[in-house]
């Protein structure tokens, strides 16, 4: 669909190669040039179709009034406490007709690793060298890495070298006139010392972990940043199907050091199987307010009660 308003789409490889806050970063200079940027978000069509023709964020009251998923939670939130309007639902184009009206600038934030539904005036594509050669090897996302005029070699600060310069040498030879961006995906948590020489139970956001086959999550990383003495291996904790993820992504588990727990919660069920998983595990709830973390940041750790 052509907009009349100006297009940045935002993309990725696959999912969890950090599109969500290159959409911020994008946002977040729109308005600091005096402009209005509208996000409209990929589909995540879980519930009622025909309700969720066209959604429209702008408070966390508005999230419950739409009941949305942990996955969609976590990608609104961050917008929404920014200040920027988030649109979802199903019928994009009448989303896009309403998006205008408010907009000067429209982001397409892409969903997964799937290409934008608007035709984008630039377009960005987010790679990821934890998982290099993808680029070339997942479709959709190697249609976006091929399209984009610009691209994000991310996580340089984290990833091997080694991983990053294979993403690199693929962005010279498949899209060769594109921009090479080198973007730094930064940890932060709240308070580090409660890491610092803990056994800590990392929950991670659910699809990169899981069809994103990401072998471990931001928790991991945090821990290897500040120190934690263990990562606890969730699976003895885990209930109903919760477990049954555990249990059939194999490559979530890296050697002597654990595995994280999948935040899923697509369905009530779902969303008290996760809540039973970390109310089971020898956790603090005190200082980190586990029952925020299912609400709202859902990509938080949690420190064993020692």
């Amino acid at each position: 669909l052509k907009s009349s308003k100006p297009v940045i789409a935002v993309t990725a490889v696959r999912t969890g190669c950090g599109k969500s806050q290159t959409s911020r970063y994008v946002a977040k200079l729109l308005r600091d040039a005096g402009l209005v940027p509208v996000a409209v978000r990929h589909p995540m069509p879980y519930g009622d179709l025909a309700k969720q023709a066209v959604q429209r964020f702008t408070s966390y009251e508005d999230l419950e009034k739409h009941e949305v998923t942990v996955e969609e939670r976590e990608e609104y939130e961050m917008h929404i406490a920014k200040g920027t309007t988030v649109y979802a639902g199903v019928d994009y184009a009448a989303i896009l007709a309403q998006a205008e009206k408010e907009a000067d600038v429209v982001i397409w934030d892409g969903g997964n690793n799937d290409f934008p539904f608007y035709k984008p005036d630039l377009w960005i594509c987010v790679a990821d060298p934890f998982r290099p050669n993808h680029e070339e090897l997942y479709y959709p996302g190697s249609v976006n890495f091929r399209r984009a005029s610009v691209i994000v070699n991310n996580k340089v600060n984290s990833a091997p070298k080694e991983q990053t310069e294979i993403v690199a040498k693929n962005a010279k030879r498949l899209n060769p006139t594109a921009q090479i961006v080198m973007g730094i995906s930064e940890v932060l948590a709240e308070d580090p010392a409660k890491i610092k020489g803990k056994n800590v139970l990392c929950i991670d956001d659910g699809p990169p972990v899981t069809h994103g086959e990401m072998p471990f999550g931001v928790g991991k990383i945090a821990c290897d940043e500040y120190g934690a003495a263990k990562i606890l291996d969730p699976r003895p904790y885990a209930a109903g199907s919760i477990k049954a993820v555990v249990e059939k992504w194999k490559h979530l588990e890296w050697a002597g050091q654990g595995l994280t727990i999948p935040a899923m919660g697509y369905f009530a069920e779902q969303l008290k199987d996760l809540k039973d998983s970390i109310e089971a595990t020898p956790v603090s709830y005190t200082h980190l307010r586990a029952h925020e973390t299912l609400r709202y940041l859902v990509c938080r750790l949690m420190l064993e009660n020692k």
